[in-house]
């Protein structure tokens, strides 16, 4: 095969719009966890990057520290990262909440400072206010993005609690 062959078909299978890896149709929904009558499913809203992501202990009862895993390789540079989230149930806003991840002056976590094209995997605890989760159906909507406001990843996720 020539090498304009196969830089075609490469091209082909990644790039935007194409039936291939890179987009045309919407990214798979993943199981963040699915234990003692919870589910979480989510799917990335970023058109041309996936990413991964679970949740350790997977309970109704959230606990204050909860262990998660998270792996992509970022296509933008994060100096500063923020986490926006919205959650909604019954078509209602229940939650909006903003929390800046990665600040020049005080980063939180080991991966702050990454430049593009290098990746990110976290494993390990978040910090966030223990609760418990009613029966229902939620959906979270989640956007990490850095401090020229790109978005470095995105998902809609769907709760059910049953």
């Amino acid at each position: 095969m020539t090498k304009f062959a196969t830089a075609l078909l490469v091209w082909t299978l990644i790039s935007p719009g194409s039936g291939g890896w890179g987009g045309g149709a919407a990214w798979p929904t993943h199981t963040a966890c699915r234990k003692d009558g919870l589910e979480v499913l989510y799917q990335s809203c970023d058109p041309l990057q996936d990413f991964g992501f679970s949740v350790d202990q997977c309970s109704k009862q959230l606990k204050p520290h909860l262990n998660i895993r998270f792996g992509i390789i970022l296509r933008e540079d994060i100096r500063e990262l923020y986490l926006d989230i919205a959650l909604i149930s019954k078509g209602a806003s229940v939650l909006n909440y903003s929390y800046p991840i990665c600040e020049v002056e005080l980063p939180k976590f080991s991966f702050c400072g990454r430049k593009k094209g290098e990746q990110v995997y976290y494993a390990g605890p978040v910090n966030n206010p223990g609760f418990e989760i009613f029966e229902g159906k939620y959906q979270l909507l989640l956007e990490l993005y850095n401090e020229k406001r790109a978005t470095v990843a995105c998902a809609n996720a769907t709760i059910i609690c049953y």
